[in-house]
């Protein structure tokens, strides 16, 4: 990790094996690398903890491969790349190894999921339309540390099917919700349980769900106060933000 390096380098100067001048130096050709169609931001797992995350929709498997090596060459590993599709996951796989998820698109270099604290995160779906979006928010906390536990399937329409499941939910150190069609699941399970929730809207209904406005505003307008919202089909964010809230105040396993 890049945090190691910085640490190392420091560590040369207080053994006087390189110079403070040497030293300056290397920070300073350190905070990106340019690879011409990319600036890398090899400071991004100094500053956040996670190295940069690469959308993958718009970028070639040669752009995607190209700044893999780059982050990986930093000691980098969980490099995610977002929003693969599985024709683009095919032609990457011929050009570096990755562990490739077609529910969630995500696809993973050097993929070493290990959960570093005690609390866990509660991801829940309302259908199974559903699952892709929160899948991408399960691979995305699981590869920065989490434990995970998943309820899938589980909306409004069928009550019993969540409160089933209170026990999970009521354990978890914070909750993502997702759902389409009106998006009430994030309201109901806000009034359930202590911890944050964060609402993720999905871009599944019939028309008047507007590729989830509806759902987006119906979670804005939540009347639970533990209730937060991120853009439509973003489970990529919840997930990071849920990643943030689980590690505050976790004694690191």
């Amino acid at each position: 990790m890049e945090q190691d390096r910085i640490l190392n380098l420091l560590n040369n100067v207080k053994n006087g094996e390189v110079s403070p001048q040497e030293a300056l130096l290397k920070l300073k050709m350190e905070p990106f690398e340019d690879i011409g169609y990319a600036k890398v931001d090899h400071h991004r797992s100094l500053r956040h903890g996670v190295p940069e995350v690469i959308y993958g929709a718009g970028k070639t498997p040669e752009q995607i491969t190209g700044i893999i090596t780059s982050l990986k060459d930093h000691g980098n590993n969980n490099i995610l790349v977002t929003r693969l599709t599985p024709d683009k996951a095919e032609e990457l796989g011929k050009l570096i190894t990755v562990d490739y998820d077609p529910v969630s698109r995500i696809a993973i270099y050097g993929k070493n999921f290990i959960a570093t604290t005690k609390g866990f995160i509660g991801i829940i779906a309302a259908g199974t339309s559903d699952i892709s979006v929160a899948e991408e928010a399960a691979v995305t906390a699981e590869a920065l540390g989490n434990r995970v536990e998943r309820l899938y399937d589980v909306g409004v329409a069928g009550l019993h099917r969540l409160l089933s499941k209170l026990d999970v939910l009521m354990s978890a150190k914070v909750v993502i919700a997702v759902a389409g069609m009106e998006g009430a699941l994030a309201t109901v399970v806000g009034g359930l349980v202590s911890c944050p929730v964060i609402a993720v809207p999905t871009s599944v209904g019939y028309g008047a769900s507007f590729n989830g406005l509806a759902a987006l505003l119906s979670m804005l307008n939540s009347c639970a106060g533990n209730v937060s919202v991120v853009n439509i089909d973003n489970g990529f964010g919840a997930g990071y933000l849920a990643s943030l809230i689980n590690h505050i105040g976790e004694e690191i396993l």
